[in-house]
Order: structure tokens, then sequence, then C-alpha cells
């Protein structure tokens, strides 16, 4: 990530303020129990202007998250959505990342945050492929941890809460360590569920199978945009349970999410998939995706949002 902080601006409870003046108490309940939700949003910059892909869905979601963690909202949807718009707006970005985050602050400490006001903070940033552009090309190599997803009476994964991506900063943490670009996550029973970040696609004779939402996934909204991207170019799609095998047995795998957007795996725990780099499903795939959000396609789902 990358960004001049000495000009940006970060939308802070209401207000505009400079990136360095955006600050919380060290005693903020977020701080010791990650009772945050957040959202991961990009923009693209195209002939048309500046967009934001799937707005709508993404503040959905971010209410989502909020709603299963008894968190009171202080703005509304439109509100949300206006302010990063604004945020962008007024950084003057055209491709950029928006992190969005509503979190429990100072008050009390203890672990019930009942006590605690809702903070809600969005800032915006350039940043560009999450696992390098070459991979995006070539393909990355990944392994599968060791940490598992949690059961679904655990922590609700569907839920894009902060304390859950300790289970992530795990996995990535020992991919890096074992020289992976990144790491493949199995469920609770040992299925295939994602990675430390973003989901993931098999390709087994021309059909495109992904993980069932009950495999304690994210319900990736860079997912079902690949999911209505493939169904729309005649590809089957299947929602499944997936072992750990049908990875390194697969023609082609790759991951999506909004930072990953569409990323082709070339090998996992060093076992070579298909060919060893972007196979052409996940290249169609990836090529449609960006013809849409850089407008030089037509937009026929109304995903683009334009500042």
């Amino acid at each position: 990530m990358a960004w001049d902080d000495s000009a940006s601006k970060i939308w802070m409870d209401g207000e505009l303020v400079n990136w360095e003046d955006a600050k919380i108490h060290s005693l903020s309940h977020v701080v010791h129990y990650g009772t945050s939700v957040f959202e991961g949003i990009r923009a693209y910059h195209n002939d048309n202007g500046t967009c934001v892909f799937r707005l709508e869905e993404h503040v959905q979601r971010l209410f989502d998250s909020a709603k299963m963690y008894k968190i009171d909202m202080p703005y509304t949807q439109e509100e949300i959505s206006e302010a990063i718009l604004e945020t962008v707006r007024v950084n003057e970005l055209d491709s950029c990342y928006i992190r969005p985050v509503v979190f429990r602050g100072y008050g009390e400490l203890g672990v019930s945050p009942f006590g605690c006001p809702v903070n809600t903070v969005i800032a915006a940033w350039d940043w560009g492929a999450y696992l390098g552009e070459e991979g995006m090309e070539k393909g990355v190599n990944v392994g599968v941890s060791s940490w598992r997803k949690p059961a679904p009476d655990t922590l609700p994964t569907m839920a894009k809460c902060g304390a859950n991506y300790m289970n992530s900063q795990l996995a990535k943490m020992e991919a890096i360590e074992h020289g992976y670009d990144e790491a493949i996550m199995l469920d609770y029973l040992g299925y295939v569920a994602e990675g430390s970040g973003e989901n993931i696609f098999i390709v087994e004779d021309g059909v495109l199978r992904t993980p069932v939402l009950s495999s304690s996934i994210l319900r990736g909204i860079t997912r079902d945009s690949i999911i209505t991207l493939a169904k729309d170019l005649g590809y089957e799609v299947v929602e499944e349970s997936l072992t750990r095998e049908r990875l390194y047995f697969a023609d082609e795998v790759f991951f999506t999410g909004t930072a990953a957007e569409v990323t082709p795996i070339r090998s996992v725990d060093g076992k070579v998939i298909g060919a060893g780099k972007r196979g052409p499903v996940a290249e169609e795939l990836q090529k449609t995706f960006f013809d849409i959000a850089e407008a030089r396609k037509e937009d026929k789902f109304n995903w683009l949002t334009y500042i």
C-alpha cells in the first residue's frame, strides 16, 4: 500500500480530517477486542471517469456485518455510500482502494461492548495488484495452511469482522515463512474454504467449482461477480464441498477478491496446477471483469457507481 499522507483526507465520523489526525484512543474497545466491521472496495478509472465497483452491495454487507455484532450504525446506507464517494472525490483519486471501517471506540473496557461509542472511518489510497502484477498474469504459488477456518457456531465468517482476520493472519504469516505468496485454508471439516483474504475457484473439464458458504467462507462480492460473469459467458458454475486433492488435480485454480481481483494460482504445496500458468478460463474471466470495470464493455449488471 502506498499513499501521500501529507495531502490525503480521511472521513471520520462525518468530517474530513487530515490523514495524520485520524486517531483513536489506545483504550478503545476495538484495540483490545477486535470489535470492528469493515469493507474493502475498489474504484476504477475509465474513459467515463472514476467509478466504484458494486458500491451498494459492499455497503449492504457492511451493515449486515454490523447487525451480526449488534453494532448500531450511526449513519444510513445512503449516507455511508455518499461518504465513500466524497472520500474518493476529495482525495482526487482515480483508481484506488477504499476502506470503510466501523468500530467500538473509547468508553469502557470489558468484554461487553455496549458501553462504547460506535465510530466510523473511511479511507482511500492507491493500491495496485494485491498479489503482484506478475501474479495476475503468471499466477502465484500457494500452500495449504495448517490453520483452519472456524466452525459456524464459533465465529460468523459471513460477517467481515476485524477479529476474524486474526485467523487469516496466522495463515498468511505461515505461508510467507514457508516461501509462498498466499495460503489456502481448509474449513473445520477439512474441506477447502478460501485464502487468507480471497475466495477460491477451481476449473475441472470446463466447469467452475467453488466452496459452499457453509465451508466457513466470506460471501465475497467479487466471488459473486465472477459467478455471474461465468454463467453469462456460458460456463457451468457449481458451489460444493471441495476436498484438498481436487486443488492438485484441477485444470485451473484461481483466487477472487476485492484486493486480489482475479488472480490465477500456478502451484499448490509445490504441485504445479495445469500448465503452471494462468489458464484460459481465468484469463477470460479476468479480461471480462476488467473490461466492465474499465468501460470497454457495457455495464449490463449495473455494477459501477461513478464519482
